[in-house]
Formats: structure tokens, sequence, C-alpha cells
């Protein structure tokens, strides 16, 4: 009785909050605003702490430094969670504080909801201020744009990160992923383009709006630093004992469908094969960390786990590179990690997941695959501990797919291409 209760509690909860949502944002419909006339200046608006380290707010920093040194005068609407970074050519927004609110969870969330009518408002008191040639709205704050766009005459662009089918977990989390998914169908009726920034996300558009202009934008590696041999092996003495260990990666946040739970059974079964396997785990709060740390002793592990919490992606490709075997347990989603691109950056051998979220960049010539159980991750990576001559034709494979296509001056080709025919009108 007590969980029918919770769950009819955030039904209520859900239900309100979306009627607010419709209030606020039909409040004002006689307001004015600035009409479009500076065809250089975009509202880009993002539901996502910013900067953070995780995939949407990294992709979202690209998008800005890209749009910005097109020559684009960018104004980035932002929550009020994460840390400043400077970008040249942009002025970051940020809302205030919902006090009783300290964080924002991965994909669509009541928080979000409350954060997104924040941002609205903003929104508006933006376009009261400037003309606009396009909002740019990534995943939910996709909504405001639409709501907004036509009123200023601007162009509207909707950016695509992930399938919501993603972020099921749950009774309530579904009806709520499945309003959400209405909701984003009607933004890319809504939108003058779409981009995906994986195929299977870029063809979910297509087919929701066949005349729609969608674009495929694929992610770039994390960050544009690089690392040499000597910052490498630097990182690699941070987390290993013996020249002999092989040094296991993971990278990404700790949610379901990045596969975290298969990540941790299959470490006891790598551990009881090979005494040389050490694994790095880089992400997670200090919650969720002390959970799975509690989890490994009670399995006699713990001490073959190093937790290294956060790592700046500038930071990250000397530790990546000075890693023997990096890991990609993905179990959900159709949006490809954003790991794997800086996984092929650091050109060292991968274990995934076989799904098509994995196989839309990886084939056999950079990764081993292996069925999402623990069992057969694990025995995955022991084939790779055991073969240090697979470990090197692998790491081989990913160097040429960053330098013809997951590289930055592509990226930012391919987005010029949908803005400058807006450019002259």
């Amino acid at each position: 009785m007590p969980c029918i209760l919770r769950q009819n509690t955030l039904l209520v909860q859900t239900k309100y909050s979306f009627r607010i949502v419709f209030l606020i944002c039909h409040s004002f419909e006689s307001e004015h605003f600035v009409m479009a006339g500076d065809n250089q200046r975009i509202l880009f608006i993002v539901s996502q702490p910013f900067f953070q380290w995780r995939g949407s707010p990294i992709r979202v920093g690209f998008d800005v430094q890209a749009l910005a040194e097109l020559g684009y005068t960018v104004d980035l609407l932002v929550p009020p969670f994460g840390d400043d970074r400077v970008v040249p050519g942009v002025c970051v927004h940020r809302v205030r504080h919902i006090p009783w609110v300290r964080s924002l969870p991965i994909g669509p969330s009541f928080p979000k909801l409350l954060f997104d009518c924040l941002l609205y408002l903003r929104a508006r008191a933006l376009l009261r201020q400037h003309d606009f040639a396009v909002l740019h709205g990534v995943e939910d704050a996709g909504a405001i744009c639409a709501l907004l766009a036509k009123r200023a005459k601007a162009k509207f662009v909707f950016e695509k990160h992930s399938d919501p089918r993603s972020y099921r977990n749950g009774f309530v989390r579904n009806v709520l992923m499945g309003v959400y998914a209405f909701v984003e169908r009607r933004m890319i009726r809504s939108a003058d383009a779409v981009i995906g920034t994986g195929p299977e996300l870029a063809k979910y558009a297509a087919q929701v709006c066949p005349d729609k202009l969608v674009v495929e934008i694929a992610d770039i590696p994390s960050s544009l630093e690089g690392s040499t041999p000597e910052t490498a092996a630097l990182a690699r003495q941070r987390f290993v004992q013996k020249t002999t260990d092989i040094l296991i990666t993971y990278v990404g946040s700790f949610a379901v469908y990045q596969g975290i739970d298969l990540l941790f059974e299959s470490i006891s079964f790598v551990c009881a094969s090979s005494p040389d396997a050490r694994f790095l785990i880089i992400g997670g709060d200090p919650a969720q960390i002390a959970k799975r740390k509690q989890a490994l002793e009670a399995a006699g592990c713990a001490d073959r786990v190093y937790f290294a919490g956060l790592i700046s992606p500038d930071a990250l490709p000397a530790v990546l590179a000075g890693s023997d075997i990096l890991l990609s347990p993905r179990i959900a989603g159709a949006n490809t990690p954003l790991k794997i691109l800086d996984y092929l950056k650091a050109c060292r051998p991968i274990v995934a997941t076989e799904n098509a979220a994995n196989r839309q960049i990886l084939d056999e010539a950079t990764a081993v695959f292996a069925s999402p159980d623990p069992q057969s991750y694990a025995a995955a990576i022991l084939r790779l501990i055991g073969d240090a001559a697979l470990r090197q034709k692998l790491s081989a494979g990913g160097q040429s797919l960053i330098d013809t296509k997951y590289n930055f001056v592509n990226f930012k080709q391919e987005l010029f291409a949908i803005y400058r025919q807006w450019r002259e009108e």
C-alpha cells in the first residue's frame, strides 16, 4: 500500500507540474517580443548543468564554441548548476536556484521541469532585450524554443541527445518518459531543423516528420587536448602497483542504462581469474561510490578497484592512454556513448556490449564484443588480458576514425551547414 500511495503522489505531482508549465507558457500571449533582425545572434537553451563532466554539457560546450568561432554571438541560457567556463563569444545566463533542489539528475525529471519554467521566463526576458535569429534547444529545452520561436520570428533548431527509452525505470518513471516522448515528437514537428547526435536518433526524428531537415552531427571526444607518452606514463603510475598490472578503465555515470550493474558484477569474475587485473572507475558521486565499495568488499575484491571520481575532460586523455583496456558496458539506448570517442582517441582496445549503441561506431577492428551478462563480459575482458597482440591490433584501429570523422573541424563544418541557410535571410 505505501508503494501505491507513493506512486499516486508522484503521478499527481507530475500532472500538476505540467499544468503549471501550461499556465506559465500561455500567461503572456499578447506580450510583444523584439523581432529577430540580427542574423548573427543565437539563443541557446539547455536544461542540463553547464559546465559539468557528462555527455550533454560537454557536447553543448562544443556547440557554442563552434558557433562562436563561426562568427555568431551566442547567449547560452542554463540552470544554476555547474562550473563556470569561459567560452570566447559566448555569454552565459543562469537562472536562479530553487532552494530545495541541489542537483539535476540525468534525463527528464520533476526538478528539471521546474527549472524549465524558470528557463522559459528568462528566455522571454532575453527576447525582449535582443534580436535573435535562431533559438537552439537541447532535449527538453527544445519545448521552450518551440513555444517562443514563432512569436519571436526566429528559427528553431532542436538537438536530440538521447532516447527516452534509456531512462525507463519503474512505473512512475515510465509514465514520465511516455509524456516526454509525446512532447518530443511535437518539438520535432515544430522545428526548422533537427540535429541527432547519432544515426538512430536522426533516423527516429526523420520518421516522426519525414519532410523535416534532419541532420546527424556525431559527437567528438570530450576534450581537444591530447596526451603524450610521458603524461600517459605519469597518469598510469597513480593507479597500478606493478609493471605487470593490467589497468582496465571505465568512464561514465552510474546510470542504469550505462550497464553499471553489469560492470561491477563482472569485476569479481575477472579478479578471480586474473591476479594482474586492476580496475579504474572514473565517474559517480560519493554516495554511489560508497555503495559500490561496500559490494566489492563483500565480494573480496575491493583492493583491486580504484575510484577516481570525476576527472576533468582535459586530464582524461592521459589517463585513458595510460590504461590497457577500456570498457563500454552500455545496455540500453540508441545514442552512442561519448566515452567511446575518448577511448578511440586514446588508441586503446575496448570491451563493448553487443548492442546498437556501441555498434554505431565500433566494430571488430576496434573492440571485442560480449553479451550483456556478467560472465560473458568478464570473459571478453579476460580474453584481452591474456592476448597482448590482440590488444595492440585493436589499439591501432581507432586513430583513423578520429582523424577522418570524429573531430572538431568536421563538427564545426556540419553545424555551419545548418546555420548558413538562414544567415542571409
